[in-house]
């Protein structure tokens, strides 16, 4: 297998070429349940239920879209309480933004049960908890890391085609596509994003569950993969609430052998921070209770292929469930 890497700025001519498909804003009031769940746990406004006058947090999140969108949506909430919050988010990768958090450079950011239970606690993908929210939140205790509540919501790993190929050749499985790159080395091409090529829970676990290897593999910043499948390559790694799925006419193959472990997003937050400010539980719960997997693509959506502002959208999310005023 080899690996090509192609940066930003080297994509930047192809990324132009390449036309977004753009839908009509969606109603996230319907989406997201406000008017039956949303506002804040008393009922009222944010504002109106909490006070954090003269607390200061830093708020950070990873690169991509939807972590960034949390990490906003937690800064305006706290904000909302009174709080003086600073923006870290867009941090690049686990390793960075986790270790932001452990040496306390920042004091909260949103993080995935799987990624919690491989790649942060030291865990295999093999014999998975029943419950796996409350085995990392009771490992992770240890670390002084606490797990609020997680959303609805499960973002996880997933290999994207297009749709006319998977058609041409009859995919439909992560099985299907070992069975066709084994057969047809010369098409078993995967666009995929550094972290992922690296990971336990990413390309070498899969290729090993599934018993065969990708025979080119191209580096891409995260962003350029959903325009570049059909493009540089004939498969992709994605996320399976990334709107951009639907926007480029991808087909997520189904993983027929459970490889990828749960990955319900969570706000992770430093214990001594909550124990100092525990209403930060209290204003997050509902918040993460309208997060399901429909609200939670169709921000991406906003961002991604109507090209909102991540700080415009989180807040109008807050705003239409009745969090903020």
């Amino acid at each position: 297998m080899t690996t090509r890497t192609w940066s930003t700025a080297a994509m930047l001519g192809l990324t132009a070429l390449v036309a977004t498909a753009c839908g009509g804003d969606p109603d996230l009031s319907d989406a997201g349940g406000a008017g039956g769940g949303g506002g804040s746990a008393g009922g009222g406004s944010i504002g109106e239920e909490f006070d954090l006058s003269g607390a200061s947090f830093t708020v950070g999140s990873k690169e991509f879209t939807e972590s960034q969108l949390l990490g906003q949506i937690t800064i305006a909430a706290l904000q909302a309480a009174g709080a003086d919050v600073a923006d870290q988010t867009g941090l690049t990768g686990t390793d960075t933004v986790r270790a932001a958090l452990e040496s306390g450079d920042i004091d909260m950011y949103w993080e995935y049960t799987g990624t919690g239970w491989v790649n942060i606690l030291g865990n295999t993908t093999e014999d998975l908890p029943e419950d796996l929210y409350s085995a990392v939140a009771e490992a992770d205790a240890a670390n002084g890391v606490a797990w609020l509540e997680p959303a609805p919501f499960e973002d996880t790993y997933r290999i994207a085609t297009t749709a006319q190929f998977a058609e041409e050749n009859g995919l439909e499985t992560t099985s299907d596509v070992a069975e066709f790159v084994q057969a047809n080395p010369d098409q078993g091409t995967l666009c995929a994003a550094s972290e992922f090529l690296n990971r336990d829970d990413g390309l070498p676990g899969l290729q090993q569950a599934y018993g065969f290897e990708f025979s080119e593999v191209v580096e891409l910043d995260l962003g350029l993969i959903y325009t570049q499948v059909g493009e540089s390559c004939n498969f992709g790694e994605v996320f399976s609430t990334d709107a951009r799925i639907l926007s480029n006419d991808l087909v997520v193959l189904e993983d027929d052998q459970n490889f990828f472990v749960p990955y319900n997003g969570a706000l992770t937050v430093r214990q001594e921070v909550l124990d100092e400010n525990p209403e930060i539980a209290e204003i997050m719960a509902p918040i993460s209770e309208q997060l399901t997997d429909d609200v939670i693509t169709e921000l991406n959506s906003q961002v991604d292929n109507e090209g909102q502002e991540i700080s415009e959208v989180a807040q109008e999310f807050l705003r239409e469930n009745g969090f903020i005023d």
